[in-house]
């Protein structure tokens, strides 16, 4: 992301204040020292809650093989990697540990790494919405078309494709100090048309195209699954993945477009000269800033806010954490089987059934049989 912090908010040149005053030099940040709190407080949350989250992901990976379980670790992953280069690299080191940027060539190359981790961040949640919709939408087709092999191909490509597609962001303009296409001396509008064409791509990339996914297949999944309640199709079930979704990509909508709509500005507005203008906006661009970052650490609380299972499988990890013992591998059986209510066995004779109990691998195959 852009630096605004130890940059200046102002041209440094004494004719953008106007005949008579002083030249500006870096300005503070009009919030004050609250960046940076806020900051060392979404690194020191954000970063544990997404361990945690993977911790539990990849438990349930490794015993219930759902696709969806995959596309959530990944998104987990991806939102680490996020406050690692963004949060603490980008703004906690350069901006207020170090006070300064990187080495230019360096700055650039965590700049490309930054702009890949946003875009897998965002994009790792297409597939799930595209999961979940054949899931709802076209139950029969969803197990030979969702699998777990497939799952974890489609996530590759998807980071190998975020990772190829962010070269270019290498040329990134600094939309913060000169907005693309104002020249220097006039004022003018000379517009660098490769330089708007990437600005509007990250803008199409990280924002649009996946709002427009999102919004198209989500309206399909509530509508059918609006439809099925009035029609009061029992015993159908499409469990809490498809609720956390609609949570999270609809915290995503909402929490980046202050971002998108203050590039676009940068993009076409020449800097204020005025000196109160200019702190108004650098206010409003960190704080477009926050509430865009926000968004790879509250996924942890939605994930226990709406489903059970992952509360009090965090609370497990947590208490093992805590009490410094490695916990207990857990039992998990893909079905539970009851000799009683089976119609096949009678209660009477249940005695002389012998119980077997199966643990399975990653595969689904027995590895232990105990009874």
């Amino acid at each position: 992301m852009e630096h605004s912090h130890i940059i200046a908010s102002l041209p440094p040149n004494a004719s953008a204040w106007g005949s008579g005053q002083p030249p500006a030099g870096p300005q503070s940040c009009p919030l004050g020292p609250l960046p940076v709190i806020y900051y060392s407080v979404l690194l020191c949350l954000g970063l544990p809650a997404n361990i945690l989250t993977v911790i539990i992901l990849s438990q349930l990976v490794s015993r219930r093989q759902k696709s969806s379980y995959n596309y959530l670790l990944a998104l987990a992953v991806a939102d680490i990697l996020v406050l690692f280069l963004i949060v603490f690299v980008d703004f906690l080191l350069e901006d207020f540990v170090l006070g300064m940027p990187l080495p230019s060539s360096l700055n650039k190359v965590v700049q490309v790494l930054e702009f890949s981790s946003i875009h897998t961040s965002i994009w790792i949640t297409v597939p799930l919405t595209v999961d979940r919709y054949i899931a709802v939408c076209h139950p029969l087709r969803y197990h030979s078309v969702s699998y777990p092999a497939r799952t974890r191909r489609v996530i590759l490509a998807v980071y190998l494709g975020c990772l190829l597609s962010s070269v270019p962001y290498y040329w990134w303009p600094d939309l913060w100090l000169e907005p693309v296409g104002v020249a220097k001396s006039g004022g003018g509008k000379a517009s660098s048309l490769g330089q708007h064409i990437l600005v509007w791509a990250h803008c199409a990339t990280v924002y649009l195209v996946p709002c427009s996914i999102f919004f198209t297949l989500n309206s399909v999944i509530v509508h059918k699954l609006h439809r099925r309640s009035c029609f009061r199709f029992r015993g159908y079930s499409t469990g809490k993945t498809t609720a956390i979704l609609l949570a999270i990509t609809s915290v995503f909508a909402v929490l980046w477009a202050p971002r998108v709509v203050m590039i676009l500005y940068h993009l076409y507005a020449a800097l204020p000269s005025a000196p109160g203008p200019a702190r108004l906006l650098h206010l409003i661009t960190d704080v477009a800033n926050m509430l865009a970052l926000l968004n790879t650490g509250v996924n942890f609380f939605l994930y226990c806010f709406i489903s059970r299972r992952f509360r009090v499988m965090a609370a497990a990890v947590l208490r093992g954490f805590l009490r410094c013992r490695k916990q207990p591998p857990p039992f998990y059986a893909s079905h539970s089987f009851s000799i009683t209510s089976s119609p096949w066995i009678s209660p009477a004779n249940s005695h002389c059934m012998k119980m077997f109990v199966y643990q399975y691998d990653k595969n689904g195959k027995p590895v232990c049989i105990s009874s």
